[in-house]
């Protein structure tokens, strides 16, 4: 999917809410087997139950991976369930020297066909590079995230070469935009970062970003819309949680449907201020 049919597929629906699937096997609900049966039956009926009310989603792989053979099955059966409509995202956080960033992108770009991936850049151009080599699909990096710990690097102050002091995390903006363009490149911005996501629209005005950290988290939609949004939205904003565990019951896909539709309505509001 290209950047533009995100944009259209945003107009059309009046909505930016990326559902996250980070499908964790132990709180499934107690009608459904804790196997990759149960993961996949649940993931199927939150994406048919989410669908009109969403323009993405995003797989976290930690909660597939960690089952083995079995919950890459159940990563690649939910990946073809989802409706070609819809952005998809591999959240997985790759990034490693050269080759090994080359089978990354050839393991999220090509067996498994996701739109998108999550790639962290500490290692630098060269780990990033073999993911934008795919000029059809989109790189996601971590820019500034929404946990405590983002203050151990993310948050200190740095020299520039014109000796300029800003945080590390700025650096990571800007020179990792000119590595792509904004239809390659997207970044992660946490929603509990609100009060630095207009110093990041400044920095990147035309970029899309990845916004986690709405609803389970304490995010507040409303801000990020307001600090967020660009011309053509310029937002995929995650809730995973607060959808697709609303309800822990049979009841589990009409409670995702419900909160999802909510979600959509307050961004259609935010879309037409």
């Amino acid at each position: 999917m290209t950047k533009q049919e995100l944009v259209n597929q945003i107009k059309q629906k009046s909505t930016y809410l990326c559902v996250g699937l980070d499908t964790d096997i132990t709180k499934l609900p107690k009608h459904l087997p804790k196997n990759k049966e149960g993961v996949v039956l649940f993931n199927q009926q939150i994406i048919d139950a989410t669908k009109d009310y969403c323009v993405s989603y995003k797989i976290n792989t930690a909660f597939y991976e960690s089952q083995g053979i079995k919950g890459w099955e159940a990563m690649e059966e939910t990946l073809a369930h989802i409706p070609s409509t819809h952005f998809t995202i591999a959240d997985a956080k790759r990034g490693d020297i050269g080759n090994t960033s080359a089978q990354y992108a050839k393991t999220f770009f090509e067996v498994l066909p996701f739109d998108a991936i999550t790639v962290a850049p500490y290692m630098g151009e060269d780990s990033v590079r073999p993911f934008l080599d795919y000029t059809d699909k989109v790189t996601i990096v971590l820019g500034l995230t929404s946990n405590a710990g983002s203050a151990d690097f993310q948050q200190l102050f740095i020299s520039s070469n014109n000796s300029q002091e800003r945080k590390l995390y700025e650096q990571v903006l800007v020179k990792t935009a000119s590595w792509g363009t904004t239809n390659n490149l997207m970044f992660v911005v946490g929603a509990t970062r609100t009060a630095d996501l207009e110093n990041i629209r400044a920095i990147l005005p035309d970029h899309f970003l990845l916004v986690p950290g709405v609803g389970a988290q304490g995010g507040s939609l409303a801000e990020v819309a307001k600090f967020g949004l660009n011309k053509d939205a310029g937002l995929l904003v995650n809730a995973s949680r607060a959808i697709i565990f609303a309800d822990g019951g049979e009841n589990f896909a009409l409670a995702a449907q419900a909160t999802a539709k909510a979600y959509q309505q307050e961004m259609q509001l935010h879309l037409n201020q």
